[in-house]
């Protein structure tokens, strides 16, 4: 089953929101720093925010646009505050990708 997960920076003061199949090979790529150019090799104090899982594959990419696209700090508190909003997320794009 795949996640999406989001990073918080305290030095940046910024999220970074992914998706992934494994969350803990993902998060060691992170602390890690495989990808150098990457936006999270900038800053070393991320901590794992929000974890939202047992999603497909193409539901977890269509709830991580869907976050992205809110472009909004208060969104993502909101969704660690207010579960009921995950679950509609779930919800939401529970057919994502699949062809009907």
């Amino acid at each position: 089953m795949a996640a999406v997960y989001i990073l918080y920076s305290q030095q940046a003061n910024k999220f970074y929101t992914g998706s992934c199949l494994d969350l803990d090979i993902r998060l060691k790529e992170h602390r890690d720093k495989n990808y150098k150019q990457s936006f999270t090799s900038r800053y070393e104090d991320w901590e794992l925010y929000l974890v939202i899982d047992d999603l497909s594959y193409n539901q977890a990419r269509a709830v991580e646009n869907h976050i992205k696209k809110m472009k909004s700090s208060t969104y993502i508190q909101n969704l660690l505050k207010h579960e009921e909003m995950i679950g509609r997320l779930k919800v939401k794009y529970q057919g994502a990708g699949s062809s009907r």
